[in-house]
């Protein structure tokens, strides 16, 4: 398995080990690492038969002012953007303080905010055989988390957990 991490994040896969398959032929991301995990499989020439999403970053519902004033925020000051951030993936759980921070840059938070899921890539990977999986957090306070099972449900077996957040935990 190839595991794609989130926005400022690594060794985040242990949040999704309830979840994750670990094969071969499996490539899976987080947020961020969701649109990283997509164009890998998209790109590659190595079989690949499943392809996990974990909260896939999904802003393309959001304005121009959305995304100047995440940007903005992150410029203004990184520490403090990148705090309520980790606190925002815990939520409704509360940040047990086990996420491990990476550097990461303004043009990688750009990146995953001006994304657009593509649907026709996604028919591409579906028309190779790739079963896909969504799996989002109906209380998200990153995504709306809705809006993006809306969009996937068409193309891959989508699951809401009603009471996770943006790394699928619940509240204790």
């Amino acid at each position: 398995m190839i595991f794609y991490s989130g926005f400022s994040l690594k060794e985040d896969e242990k949040f999704f080990s309830d979840y994750l398959i670990d094969k071969e032929y499996v490539v899976a991301g987080f947020s961020y690492g969701a649109i990283q995990a997509f164009e890998s499989a998209l790109k590659s020439d190595k079989r690949v038969d499943k392809l996990q999403l974990f909260s896939p970053a999904f802003f393309q519902t959001k304005n121009e002012r959305y995304f100047k004033m995440q940007l903005g925020a992150y410029s203004a000051d990184k520490d403090a953007y990148l705090r309520l951030f980790i606190d925002n993936c815990f939520s409704p759980a509360l940040n047990d303080g086990s996420a491990v921070i990476r550097e990461d840059r303004y043009e990688s938070l750009k990146a995953l905010l001006y994304y657009v899921w593509d649907e026709k890539k996604i028919q591409t990977l579906i028309g190779r055989g790739v079963e896909i999986e969504v799996y989002l957090g109906g209380k998200d306070k990153i995504i709306d988390a809705q809006k993006a099972f809306d969009f996937f449900t068409p193309f891959a077996r989508t699951h809401l957990i009603k009471d996770a957040g943006h790394l699928l935990r619940a509240k204790h």
